[in-house]
């Protein structure tokens, strides 16, 4: 496919093997087409290696976080579990919102969480609201242990973020879906590396190999969810889809 932006003429060019459009450059179409391919070149380049919350780098593009916080503040879980911690920037997010709030808290999980990660965590104002598992997510010992730090009648939130294999986020679904609460949500996410796979540091199996892939196979066999993007609860512009990494994550307990 070939794209041809023209300022002068504001247009946008759409070239796809014998096909071609000419659309307006300031259409919605032509926002959603140009922002699928920012995000795809801004992935490329590492521009969600530049931003922290609080002190803590969050590797995240911002909107996924606007729009996680969103749905937090819609659905006020008591507990958010997320796999993957990395640097703690989202597990600090997810906790500066608790505290916002005046409720919840957050149970972290990774296969290795780096002394000097751990230490910085620990040492954050917001660590109160956090507790760390060191293990890997799809063990059922470790799926045990964060189960049982889970009251009987709390509300609870899941967030995947660790390995985004196909495989390694079915399990994570099958382990952790049974926690999720009605209404709440289990969120796959990264499933743009669906459309990374031909950028210089994409590589080709995550065409099929992608969360994307997971999260569509658990809808089909689990119907206690469906897979839906959560409705923006304010939109005065013709926009209907976000720009994300997240695509096609969001899976709702109904």
């Amino acid at each position: 496919m070939k794209l041809i932006i023209d300022t002068e003429s504001r247009t946008l060019t759409r070239e796809d093997g014998d096909e071609r459009r000419v659309l307006d450059l300031y259409s919605t179409e032509a926002f959603e087409i140009l922002s699928l391919h920012w995000v795809r070149v801004g992935w490329n380049q590492k521009s969600q290696y530049t931003f922290t919350w609080m002190g803590r780098p969050i590797i995240q593009l911002p909107e996924d976080m606007v729009r996680a916080q969103e749905v937090i503040y819609r659905v006020k879980p008591d507990v958010i579990i997320e796999t993957g911690i990395a640097h703690g920037g989202t597990l600090i997010f997810y906790a500066s919102l608790c505290k916002a709030m005046n409720k919840g808290r957050v149970i972290g999980i990774d296969i290795e969480i780096r002394p000097h990660n751990r230490k910085a965590i620990k040492a954050h104002e917001l660590f109160p609201y956090i507790t760390m598992i060191e293990g890997n997510s799809i063990d059922d010992a470790v799926a045990k242990n964060v189960k049982s730090l889970i009251r009987e009648g709390e509300k609870v939130m899941v967030i995947l973020d660790s390995c985004h294999t196909k495989d390694h986020v079915s399990r994570e679904l099958e382990l952790y879906h049974d926690v999720v609460t009605k209404d709440s949500y289990i969120v796959a996410t990264d499933g743009i590396m669906r459309d990374l796979y031909d950028v210089p540091r994409g590589k080709r199996q995550w065409l099929n190999d992608n969360p994307i892939a997971a999260a569509t196979e658990f809808a089909s066999t689990h119907l206690e969810f469906i897979l839906e993007k959560p409705a923006w609860p304010f939109n005065e512009s013709d926009l209907t889809e976000n720009i994300t990494h997240w695509t096609d994550a969001w899976l709702r307990r109904v």
